[in-house]
């Protein structure tokens, strides 16, 4: 049989796998440190205050130099509120994830029970970052940050999910993408801050957190609301919300 292009030899192949194991090895490795500062920095906050901590003492934490620390983060309340922008990534990870035939109320609805569900630490620090943050004014202007990046990267997925020629759920017409997804992302996190906001507001100290099942309810309520349309109060699905989806 004759062969058209030159076989590849395994000198040839090698240097290109291990160029991308290192590339890979790489990223990896820059995502555990930024976890690693993050995590420090709200662990020292919530034991002494955001205003008593130091770049250096979330260095020493984090075992890294206080050189390392400014590749990642710009201040010592960047990298605290980082684990509410962590949370957030991870949900739109989860969004982008849901399957493409799902409205985007039901996959939004569903990206968030999944991250709820879950309870793991970076969840718990999620929470724990939005309890500072709700008892801290000096950070809330660094958390309008993330969330205008956390917006816009919302917007990005919900416009991949209705790019044109994407037939929608309900309609069964191509959806223009316009100023949907904008308004869209930042409609669902608003809502997710307020649904947040009420949720914590139960708990009976700074420190506690009420129970999910609390928190999943509001989720559906206000999933439901914003399915309903904001122009009609009251008239969401009293049963199982995911049926106005």
């Amino acid at each position: 049989m004759v062969r058209l292009d030159p076989p590849v030899t395994a000198a040839r192949a090698v240097p290109a796998t291990g160029t991308a194991a290192v590339a890979g090895r790489r990223e990896r490795k820059k995502l555990a440190t930024r976890a690693a500062v993050r995590e420090a920095a709200l662990r020292l906050a919530l034991r002494n205050g955001v205003e008593n901590v130091t770049v250096e003492q979330i260095t020493d934490e984090a075992d890294i130099a206080v050189r390392t620390f400014f590749n990642y983060f710009s201040s010592k309340e960047e990298a605290v509120v980082a684990a509410a922008a962590a949370g957030a990534e991870a949900l739109i990870a989860e969004f982008r994830a849901r399957p493409g035939t799902e409205s985007v109320l039901r996959a939004l609805r569903e990206a968030v029970l999944a991250i709820v569900d879950q309870g793991d630490a970076a969840s718990r620090d999620y929470i724990r970052a939005l309890q500072l943050i709700r008892r801290t004014p000096s950070l809330v202007p660094h958390q309008l940050a993330v969330m205008a990046a956390q917006e816009k990267a919302l917007a990005d997925a919900i416009a991949e999910r209705i790019q044109p020629g994407t037939a929608s759920r309900d309609q069964g017409r191509p959806i223009p993408s316009g100023i949907y997804p904008e308004l869209c992302a930042a409609t669902a996190l608003t809502a997710l801050r307020v649904v947040m906001g009420r949720w914590l507001e139960r708990a009976d100290g700074p420190d506690d957190t009420p129970p999910m099942a609390i928190l999943c309810d509001e989720i559906d309520e206000a999933i439901a609301e914003l399915a309903a349309g904001l122009d009609r109060p009251g008239t969401a699905d009293a049963g199982d919300p995911a049926n106005a989806l």
